[in-house]
């Protein structure tokens, strides 16, 4: 816990410094500040670090138990290596069975309060850079949009497509320019164009404007990336399934998120593990070189993390795999540095 707070004041005071122009010029309460946003900073970001946080303070605790001979006292009295390790995993379980609960069930309650403050007095209005957009708005209904302006709500030469079942082209609608007004959920469509096909037939309708509901908003394009880390584990199952429905690209970052709730707080019987063998042994140097040698570790395992997340959101590695590949590679370390810390 000493550790935990530790690192997330140091965080907070980072973050205040970033954010306190925002809070200037938008006004939010102190008590929103506090109790909205970074209560709920606190529980996300103090939970997805827990395993490296448990795992320095780890390091810290048995390394000093190890210089003072305590540990070699336990050896003595007849105490084997599994034996001494029994605590520490029970200690594990606990926080990690903590975890698991707070990643599927609770920390998405809190972030939807979190990232309701940043939309409303942090944010920055947001451009979407990229060119040809595409979504499957409903099965069978795809709209394009070759860019769009969310501070106008406006998109350049938009299509929607209307598929049958048998893959045949129902209905093609294509605009310059759509217009959508938020008070009304209208969309105002500028040089239009409709193809129907009914039958053998086919049939086009023209004009220059026309107000329309269109079965989509424009939030549908600028829902930020980690929005799904607001949902717990049911609500966020049936939105995957609601998106490979659509077409969506970013099912991978979706099931990465999904996968690491779980790899996260199993990660802390990998360390838990590795942190045992390395700092129960009396080294040259003190507790020192076994501190910096576990940030060396923490340093490795957060590249692993980072490499293989990337590779499933922009690679095409298989997510499930993603995720845990860190998980599988040190514990490879951890059982090798167990062998050699039983010797």
């Amino acid at each position: 816990m000493f550790i935990l707070v530790l690192l997330m004041t140091v965080s907070m005071v980072f973050d205040v410094s970033e954010k306190v122009d925002d809070f200037l010029r938008t006004k939010p309460t102190m008590r929103q500040i506090l109790l909205d946003y970074y209560l709920n900073f606190f529980l996300y970001y103090g939970n997805l670090f827990s395993p490296l946080i448990i795992f320095i303070a780890l390091i810290l605790f048995t390394s000093r138990m190890a210089q003072r001979s305590e540990i070699v006292a336990i050896f003595s009295g007849g105490v084997s290596f599994n034996r001494l390790l029994r605590p520490f995993f029970i200690a594990a379980t606990f926080l990690a069975g903590m975890a698991l609960l707070l990643n599927h069930f609770i920390i998405p309650h809190a972030n939807k309060t979190r990232l309701d403050f940043e939309e409303q007095y942090t944010r920055k209005q947001q451009v979407i850079e990229e060119k040809n957009l595409h979504l499957e708005v409903v099965p069978g209904c795809i709209v394009f949009f070759q860019s769009i302006d969310l501070r106008m709500n406006t998109g350049m030469r938009m299509s929607l497509e209307s598929w049958t079942e048998d893959k045949v082209l129902k209905e093609k609608l294509m605009c310059q320019r759509a217009v959508l007004d938020t008070s009304s959920g209208k969309w105002t469509l500028y040089d239009y164009s409709i193809r129907k096909n009914i039958g053998d037939h086919e049939r086009i309708v023209r004009g220059a404007q026309i107000d329309t509901i269109l079965p989509f908003e424009m939030k549908d394009f600028s829902r930020r990336a980690n929005y799904v880390s607001s949902m717990d584990y049911f609500e966020l199952d049936d939105f995957i399934a609601q998106e490979r429905a659509r077409g969506s690209d970013r099912i991978p970052f979706y099931m990465v998120e999904k996968h690491q709730r779980t790899s996260y707080p199993f990660a802390t019987y990998v360390l838990t593990l590795i942190g045992v063998s390395v700092s129960s042994r009396k080294v040259r140097g003190g507790v020192g070189v076994q501190i910096a040698l576990g940030f060396l570790i923490i340093l490795l395992y957060i590249f692993a993390m980072k490499v293989s997340t990337v590779s499933a959101t922009n690679a095409g590695l298989d997510p499930f795999l993603a995720t845990w590949l860190p998980n599988i590679l040190f514990s490879f370390l951890a059982a090798y540095l167990y062998i050699k810390a039983r010797r």
